[in-house]
Order: C-alpha cells, then structure tokens, then sequence
C-alpha cells in the first residue's frame, strides 16, 4: 500500500521540485513514480538524480553493476527495485542463470564474485571489512578507482530500495 503519493510536477510543493520535474518532462522524458514521490523533498529529488547520474560513469561494467544490484536489492528486500534490475540484467545481456546468482549474491566468475561479496557486505556489515577484503579485491584486479565506487553504488541501491519499501512502492502485477 502506497504511503507517500507521487506529485506531478504542477502539485510538487516546492519550486524547486517543480523545476526538476519540469525539466525532465520537458526533455521527453517520464517521471516514474519513486522519481515523482522524491518530490516531496526538494533536496532528496536533487540529490538522487545527481547520485544516479554520477554512478552511471562508474568504471564497474554495466553487466556487473546490474549483478551487484540484483545482489543488494536481494538482501535490502525491495521488489521494485528487483524487478528493474532484472529487465535491465536482461537488457544488459545476462542469463537466467546469471540474474539468480546474483540474487543469490555470487557469480560463476570468481573476480565477480569477490566484488559482488564485498558489496553485499558494505550494505549488511560494513564494520566487518578489512585489509584483507581490499588486498583481495586488488588480487582480483580490481583497481582503487572501482573499489571506491562500489560504496556509490552500494550507496545508490541502498538509497532506491530503502525509498521505495518507506513509501510503499510496489512494481505492477504482470499479466
């Protein structure tokens, strides 16, 4: 059940809001209902959008991202969240077999699933990371630059899927 109500861009109650969502009309696009419902806050709505731009230009494939995601909406338990990142694990190329590994947090890859591991404990138990997590991942390949990105990215999910279960967002029953 929806808690927070989605706002078009002439109800937003700030100017601000207003702006952003007229914008985005504006240049062709949609504004979803989590975009929308941001509205509420003038400074979330920026923010967010910002963030969401930023962590697009990530150096972690998009491929894998989607795996990572897929991993951290698992365990946050957002299901609108799950549903996105499937259509866009499938957009991006992955299996069927691929999308429920990464649901399951692991991949048949073993320098993915360190990364996705690490990501799943930044979110769960960030605490509980060590130098050895990081002098792994480097032993995996992975450079500095991709592994202070996947704290953006952790961050980015954690933001969506946290969102979307306060105000009640629910994907649309298939057909």
């Amino acid at each position: 059940m929806r808690r927070l109500q989605p706002l078009d861009p002439q109800q937003a109650p700030d100017q601000k809001s207003r702006e952003i969502l007229g914008d985005i009309v504006a240049r062709g696009g949609s504004v979803g209902d989590m975009v929308a419902t941001m509205a509420h806050s003038p400074a979330l709505l920026q923010g967010y959008l910002e963030f969401s731009r930023a962590i697009k230009r990530v150096k972690i494939p998009r491929p894998l991202s989607e795996k990572i995601s897929l991993a951290l909406q698992e365990w946050i338990g957002c299901s609108m969240c799950l549903s996105a990142h499937t259509r866009a694990a499938r957009g991006a190329g992955l299996s069927e077999a691929d999308i429920e590994l990464a649901r399951q947090g692991t991949s048949t890859d073993a320098r993915e699933a360190a990364l996705i591991g690490v990501a799943v404990r930044v979110l769960a138990e960030p605490s509980s990371l060590t130098d050895e997590d990081v002098a792994e991942l480097r032993a995996h390949g992975w450079s500095d630059r991709v592994i202070a990105e996947l704290v953006g990215l952790v961050s980015l999910n954690l933001l969506t899927g946290a969102f979307n279960l306060l105000i009640g967002l629910e994907p649309e029953p298939a057909d």
